[in-house]
């Protein structure tokens, strides 16, 4: 069995076995506690995950400097003063499954206890509000593998980018090499399309030409063959990172990717300021209209209703906005309920699938579907019109 998770606990003492057995119930998990200790089993479809309970004030074989997370989780890490170890065994047939049991075992010793959640394999560290709604909303991999970049040769192209944490889902991590500034946000989206495929078992067989979701061809190649053909990076750069990953090569083999990565930067090209209030005023123009037609739906009508509103985020500390289009789940007043059906690009602030409220005054976009596929801007207007009064 593989240890990926510690939930770290402010008190010393565990959580009684009493009040977890009936939580698990409730959670539709079989719990076996252990005849000796604090520990238990839990199983649910293919997944098995062993819990161990010690006290001691830190862990031996970490600091909390080698973590990320947020102020207030580093700092309950610092201050733990007994800890929940959690393993179990991969899974060939759906990863995901285990880890999912395993967090679900974390969220409930969250519930009962104060404390975080450690991600030994990804070195992250969630507070427990940030448990609940990894296990709750849509699969986020950016909950789940931390990506370093890391300079290792000079020049214009010197980052090598690879990940940590997939692991946990019985998969080697990634990497790709001879990246400059501008490429790391595009070689992010790309490695987390690249990683999430991977965490479900649909990763694309080794030495075999691959097409990204914008059409662009690499291959995947053992880490322990890609790396013959680098030139110039020294054996040392990868002291700490001794394990195998999967490096991300051109089909013919090579380290260079760039054009590989092109199409992604289009993602994080800021909207025109322009653009967007022009978008604001078209959109509350229609406004009305949109929302009448939304009220008198039928509950069989195949129409789902679309709004995009601005959203604040605050990737490494920074204050920007992103545009984000949520499902309009209900209209109250001013005030729109919805479900977000993208997540936020620079961070998990807003997951995908988070029901949010956004004032109707902030809506600058619309958009109609119908059995999933997306109405053209003349489709939707003379869908709309047919709502105005004579």
């Amino acid at each position: 069995m593989k240890e990926v998770y510690l939930v770290a606990l402010e008190s010393d003492a565990p959580v009684p076995a009493e009040a977890l057995a009936t939580a698990f119930e409730i959670e539709e998990l079989a719990f076996t506690p252990h005849e000796e200790g604090a520990g238990f089993i839990v199983e649910a479809e293919d997944a098995r995950v062993e819990v161990v309970f010690e006290s001691r004030p830190a862990p031996r074989e970490w600091t909390a400097d080698l973590f990320s997370g947020s102020e207030p989780a580093l700092e309950a890490l610092g201050k733990a003063r007994s800890f929940y170890r959690l393993a179990f065994d991969m899974s060939t047939l759906q990863p995901t499954v285990p880890v999912f049991a395993a967090l679900v075992c974390s969220r409930v010793l969250l519930a009962h206890a104060s404390g975080v959640l450690v991600d030994i394999t990804s070195s992250k560290v969630h507070e427990s509000d940030d448990v609940a709604e990894i296990t709750e909303l849509d699969f986020d991999i950016r909950d789940h593998v931390n990506l370093h970049a890391v300079e290792v040769i000079e020049g214009e192209t010197p980052l090598w980018v690879h990940s940590h944490g997939m692991e946990k889902f019985g998969a080697r991590d990634l990497e790709i090499f001879h990246l400059g500034e501008q490429d790391l946000l595009p070689a992010e989206a790309f490695l987390h399309e690249l990683c999430t495929d991977l965490a479900f078992g649909q990763g694309p067989p080794l030495r075999t030409q691959m097409g990204t979701s914008e059409g662009q061809a690499f291959m995947l190649v053992p880490s322990e063959e890609a790396r013959n053909n680098l030139l110039g990076v020294p054996l040392d750069a990868f002291e700490g990172h001794e394990g195998l990953f999967l490096t991300v090569v051109s089909p013919q083999g090579r380290h260079n990717t760039a054009e590989l990565l092109r199409p992604f930067r289009e993602r994080f090209v800021q909207e025109p300021t322009e653009r967007t209030e022009t978008m604001h005023r078209e959109s509350q123009a229609l406004l009305p209209a949109f929302k009448a037609r939304l009220l008198r739906r039928g509950l069989m009508e195949p129409l789902t209703f679309l709004v995009r509103a601005p959203f604040e985020t605050h990737p490494e500390g920074r204050s920007m906005t992103e545009q984000l289009w949520l499902e309009v789940l209900s209209w109250e007043d001013a005030t729109i309920v919805g479900r977000l059906v993208d997540g936020a690009v620079h961070t998990t602030e807003w997951r995908k699938g988070a029901h949010v409220e956004v004032p109707e005054a902030d809506v600058n976009a619309l958009a109609l579907s119908r059995e999933g596929r997306t109405l053209e801007d003349d489709e939707v207007r003379a869908l709309l019109v047919a709502e105005r009064p004579i």
